[in-house]
């Protein structure tokens, strides 16, 4: 006798994929800010490394630093903690100087890669360690919002450094209304009750104008020129990446075997918000070059994140639910497109962004290319893409 194929179930709970009702991807506490006196030389090199980043000192001091064991940090917020310091550390060394280091010392590598390993990421600074675990608040009773938000760990730090991650930040709280409801509209439409989603969507549109609103501030702060020359530059990773075509050694770690090793840099690509409504939303992307990139990046989120975009991905469709029902209730349709149409100015000030920030400026250093982002890939194809591919989802 042939198994009946099981409908679709909708996500059950969010928390355990570490998404917070009230947060979504941001962690719940806020991230530590310190970690336990024995690593008191991690904390005293990270206070001091924009001061030696601007003097070139860094790689001499991280040379000299021992191996710590990491196996004592008791919890997942110590080990966030400790990733997001191994992460500057290590990209501080290979992008601190006028030529890229092609290796990284043990007293890096080694606890990077054990710590990496724990929390099912690879040792490279991605953006969970540069945004998602990157802040903390001045005022703990306040919101996670500008102007109550500070960096825990910068390069060179400066106001345009700083805004350009806080934004980012800001845009994770402001998404978090939208993540929850993705996950009741998939409920909704397991139980046919189309007033519950049609409430969902809109909570899920109305997060969209918040999340472009504030994008819209990046050029308050953060200056284009500053960004390309004294941000950017620590971002890039080194897998295609021009300056570093063989990748870097990570020494001392066993597992590498003094093998090269190839990872892409942080990149808003990895954050989790937009995979997550576009499978919620049933957008689709064209199976070309660029969809194994996008694949790609969901093994630099945290597992639980990538979990819950795989989970929504099989849950009940709302789009499908939306295209049979919107003629008999237009409302449905009004409140989807207000979705896709969000995402679509989203992507379409992304990409305004990247040719104002990236590709209008002038390349110093092939190190830092104006033609391939931070992820390694050429970007501006990649973005006008999603952009029209988007757009295409709108319900006529």
């Amino acid at each position: 006798m042939t198994e009946m194929a099981r409908p679709p179930t909708p996500v059950p709970a969010l928390e355990p994929f570490g998404v917070h009702p009230d947060r979504g991807f941001l962690p719940f506490p806020d991230p530590l800010p310190r970690l336990p006196p024995s690593f008191a030389a991690w904390e005293e090199l990270a206070q001091n490394m924009p001061r030696l980043l601007a003097a070139r000192r860094l790689r001499a001091y991280l040379d000299d630093l021992p191996v710590l064991d990491t196996s004592v940090l008791p919890d997942d917020a110590q080990h966030q903690r400790a990733m997001l310091l191994l992460s500057y550390f290590g990209h501080g060394y290979v992008w601190g100087d006028a030529t890229p280091a092609d290796h990284i010392p043990a007293g890096v590598a080694v606890p990077w890669h054990q710590v990496a390993k724990r929390l099912g990421r690879p040792p490279v600074l991605s953006y969970a360690s540069y945004s998602l675990h990157n802040w903390r608040r001045l005022d703990p009773a306040g919101p996670i919002a500008l102007g109550n938000i500070v960096l825990l760990q910068s390069f060179l730090g400066g106001l345009d450094e700083e805004w350009f991650v806080l934004v980012h930040v800001e845009i994770e709280a402001e998404a978090a209304p939208a993540i929850k409801a993705v996950a009741n509209a998939q409920t909704a439409v397991a139980s046919g009750d189309l007033a519950q989603l049609e409430q969902e969507i809109t909570t899920v549109a109305a997060a969209l104008e918040e999340m472009n609103s504030t994008l819209l501030r990046m050029t308050e702060h953060c200056d284009p020129y500053i960004y390309y020359n004294r941000v950017r530059p620590y971002l890039h990773g080194w897998k295609d990446n021009p300056g570093l075509p063989n990748g870097v050694v990570y020494d001392g770690v066993e597992d590498y075997g003094a093998r090269p090793q190839q990872s892409r840099g942080s990149t808003a690509a990895q954050s989790s918000i937009i995979p997550t409504l576009d499978a919620a939303l049933g957008i689709g992307h064209k199976d070309d070059p660029l969809r194994p990139y996008l694949m790609e990046m969901r093994q630099y989120m945290p597992p639980g994140h990538r979990a819950f975009i795989e989970a929504i991905e099989v849950g009940p469709s709302v789009r499908a639910c939306v295209l049979d029902n919107h003629r008999r209730h237009p409302v449905l349709r009004t409140a989807y497109n207000d979705c896709v149409s969000g995402i679509t100015r989203f992507r379409a000030k992304h990409l305004e962004y990247a040719a104002l920030y990236i590709l209008r400026q002038s390349q110093r250093s092939q190190y830092n290319p104006t033609a391939v982002g931070t992820g390694g890939t050429p970007f501006m194809p990649y973005l006008k893409k999603h952009r029209d591919e988007t757009e295409e989802h709108l319900v006529p």
